[in-house]
């Protein structure tokens, strides 16, 4: 086993590295930019090809894999933690979702165009009473004629305010047993007629992510935006899961990260009783425990981008490096504002955005309960996850 990056795989970290530096970390901390979506950080994130990472080449992008897509969202995600959306909406669950399942004539008309930002994308999958139960989903899609008619809504969708294309998962045969089997695969553009859009202002935290609902009446949807076959639609979804669940280890880690870089600062610059804050036990407990649990959450995150490379299924290994990344992120954060005392609690320091950011963590791509679940459930052989839907 290599655990060292390839030169190409530093360039790539350096180059993220550099633009959260110097681009997203000047103007998130300030009271303009903290709460709103920031598209001119986005387009300039599609410029220097940040989600073309595992796209070849002929769709605009650059071919070098997952392992480096997951240094640009850890990288990014230590400045500001609501950017990692649009790299599932931009590279991952959304156009990564058509690659894998399009036709050649949907891969051409939208793969460039959203890795580049031309058009924003969505992966529409939760419903107001469906989340991690995906097999209820609620919304129906009826054919009729050359177009299916499809009606329900969808909760808690990214870029859903913002969207101009992305894929939709809908019942095209509700009484068919076992229900997963029912659900099928459809683009949608955001001019449809009969499809609206409702945006969710009120967050805990990712205040720079676009967030809502999808509201579908009468919408008619062409048959040739079908992606996959009919009645194939659990199973494109689980996939589009393995990849987002990478894309969310590797935010999760880097805020993470970014709580490990805080507090460091602050316990070599606060004092207390005549000395230092870091050199008191507790303080070099929770950093001791914030650095292992980090690190040991990125090699996961890399084994499992490292299988995606290969083009092995990934499922349990990238639930594990979800999971643990997931409520290391949590620890991390809220051993932060420990950390910081009073001072956490404030708006000053970045450690009470990265707090409310990291809640997301333990629920986005699957919640913690979900992914405890299946690795148990693996473990025991009950249900293994490496077979077919």
């Amino acid at each position: 086993m290599d655990f060292f990056l390839t030169e190409e795989q530093k360039i790539v970290q350096r180059l993220a590295r550099d633009f959260a530096e110097k681009e997203i970390m000047p103007k998130v901390s300030t009271d303009d930019h903290a709460h709103r979506f920031q598209n001119e950080i986005v387009k300039k994130m599609a410029d220097h090809g940040f989600f073309g990472s595992v796209f070849p080449e002929h769709y605009g992008g650059s071919n070098l894999g997952h392992i480096a897509h997951a240094i640009i969202v850890e990288e990014i995600c230590r400045a500001e933690s609501s950017l990692r959306h649009f790299f599932n909406m931009q590279a991952l669950t959304c156009p990564l979702t058509i690659l894998n399942w399009g036709t050649d004539q949907q891969k051409k008309k939208y793969i460039k165009k959203l890795i580049q930002c031309e058009l924003f994308g969505v992966n529409a999958m939760t419903e107001p009473n469906a989340g991690s139960d995906f097999a209820s989903i609620q919304t129906t899609a009826i054919k009729d004629g050359n177009s299916f008619v499809v009606n329900g809504s969808k909760m808690w969708i990214s870029n859903a305010p913002i969207m101009d294309a992305g894929v939709v998962y809908v019942k095209t045969d509700p009484k068919i047993i076992p229900k997963h089997r029912g659900i099928s695969c459809f683009i949608i553009e955001k001019d449809m007629p009969g499809l609206k859009r409702k945006e969710i202002k009120n967050k805990l935290g990712h205040h720079c992510a676009p967030t809502g609902e999808l509201i579908f009446e009468d919408c008619r949807i062409p048959e040739q935006n079908l992606v996959g076959e009919l009645g194939q639609g659990f199973k494109i979804a689980m996939n589009a899961l393995d990849f987002g669940r990478i894309s969310v280890a590797a935010g999760a880690v880097g805020v993470a990260q970014a709580c490990i870089d805080e507090s460091i600062r602050y316990c070599n610059e606060r004092e207390a009783f005549g000395k230092r804050i870091g050199e008191f036990q507790m303080n070099q407990q929770k950093i001791a425990d914030m650095i292992a649990g980090t690190e040991a959450s990125r090699v996961l995150l890399y084994k499992a981008a490292f299988l995606a490379d290969q083009n092995i299924r990934n499922t349990l290994e990238s639930t594990i490096a979800k999971h643990i990344a997931a409520e290391t992120c949590v620890k991390s954060a809220r051993f932060a504002v420990e950390i910081f005392g009073g001072y956490g609690y404030s708006e000053e320091y970045p450690v009470a955005r990265l707090y409310r950011d990291a809640i997301m963590y333990q629920t986005g791509e699957g919640s913690s309960n979900i992914t405890s679940m299946i690795i148990a459930l693996d473990g025991l052989g009950w249900k293994k996850v490496k077979v077919e839907y």
